[in-house]
């Protein structure tokens, strides 16, 4: 695993350096000599490549018109939900940083979210593709209702986290009034949740009611593991010992009955193929009475109606547009800039506090933020290093 990573990283830095060397060059502006943005189009810079366009922001200045004052109501909700969240973000990731501390690093708060490697890739792709766009469109509709300029809108890449973005005037930004400035920052956050909501909703009373367990799902392979060189991952478990297997609760009945050393029979479906595989079972871990495959299980559903070419990938895409725009939605608003939720609480500490209370206040608060957030991914970048 971790020669893969090795390799990973030799391969993220290679494409940067190629990218920087094709499009790393900045436009000079001809009175001063300075590099300047470009207004339009791609520019690199070290692992951060960035593609603006001024085409969509005709659209969003016509959504914005609609009913402004809908907005304004819109984005106030959002304020309220901005505070509130930081607040509950704040309290659980200080929370499992403790966890992390006791156990010695064996808790994570934090998941990264790396389409192909941590979540699946098409499905946490257009999960992050939903999250992108209603959450810069929020921002965007919102600041042209508050009659604050955009300067363009476009797609970002982040060493290999993809994003997108809507650029307002900063300077204009800068000087709007108080509660301005919050109704930008929160509505992103906000329209994340009611996505997560609306998605929720679907997959519970349209989507997940289409659905029936059959079988168990092997995610994963441990290492060393009885299971290793003989189920793959992909593989689902439909039966043990000519037992019907279907539900998790029903394999993990079954499984509570084995004993170390015990021969079972798995059937399995591999590639479409049904097919019966002896395995000889370990000592569970911390459990040694019990008996041990060593797989990483999940519930394997099929459509009740047929056609799961359809069912199925409309079930795991809305599963995964509900967990991302939920998960960043919130960890948006931890307090920490530049997130949304650090810039609101930045804003209103320069707004009440006196200089000299506020820089301490500030420095304090990102030092805090950031102890925590390093606490917290730690144990998920180890997992991911193996």
């Amino acid at each position: 695993m971790v020669s893969t990573l090795i390799a990973v990283i030799a391969g993220i830095v290679t494409f940067w350096a190629v990218l920087y060397a094709l499009f790393g060059r900045k436009e000079i502006d001809p009175e001063t000599g300075e590099p300047v943005e470009k207004e339009e189009g791609l520019s690199v810079d070290f692992f951060i490549a960035m593609w603006r366009t001024k085409r969509l922001l005709g659209f969003i200045d016509r959504l914005s018109r609609i009913n402004v004052r809908f907005w304004k109501v819109y984005a106030d909700v959002g304020i309220a939900l901005g505070f509130f969240g930081m607040g509950y973000v704040f309290y659980a990731l200080f929370k499992t940083a403790m966890k992390t501390i006791q156990t010695g690093g064996k808790e994570s708060g934090v998941q990264l979210v790396i389409p192909g490697l941590t979540i699946p890739l098409w499905y946490g792709l257009v999960g992050l593709a939903v999250v992108m766009i209603v959450h810069e469109l929020s921002h965007g509709v919102v600041a042209r209702a508050e009659r604050l300029p955009l300067k363009s809108v476009g797609l970002v890449l982040l060493a290999v986290i993809p994003g997108a973005f809507v650029e307002p005037d900063e300077e204009k930004l800068k000087k709007a009034s108080l509660k301005s400035r919050l109704r930008v920052y929160g509505a992103g956050s906000l329209a994340n949740i009611i996505t997560a909501i609306i998605t929720a909703l679907i997959l519970t009373y349209a989507v997940t009611p289409l659905l029936v367990p059959n079988g168990i799902l092997i995610s994963d392979v441990v290492p060393n593991s009885p299971a290793y060189g003989v189920l793959h991952k992909g593989d689902v478990i439909v039966a043990i010992n000519g037992q019907p297997i279907k539900t998790m609760e029903q394999f993990i009945a079954y499984m509570n009955k084995t004993k170390p050393g015990e021969r079972i029979t798995l059937t399995i479906i591999r590639d479409g193929e049904k097919m019966n595989l002896p395995l000889t079972l370990g000592k569970y871990p911390g459990k040694p009475e019990k008996g041990y495959i060593g797989i990483y299980p999940e519930q394997h559903v099929t459509s009740k109606i047929g056609h799961d070419w359809l069912i199925l990938p409309l079930f795991f895409s809305l599963y995964w547009i509900y967990v991302l725009n939920l998960g960043i939605g919130l960890m948006n608003l931890f307090p920490l800039v530049p997130l949304d939720g650090g810039r609101m609480l930045d804003d209103v500490i320069k707004e009440f506090l006196p200089e000299n209370i506020a820089r301490p206040v500030r420095y304090l608060t990102i030092g805090v933020g950031l102890f925590l957030l390093a606490l917290n991914i730690w144990p998920a970048l180890m997992n991911l290093a193996g």
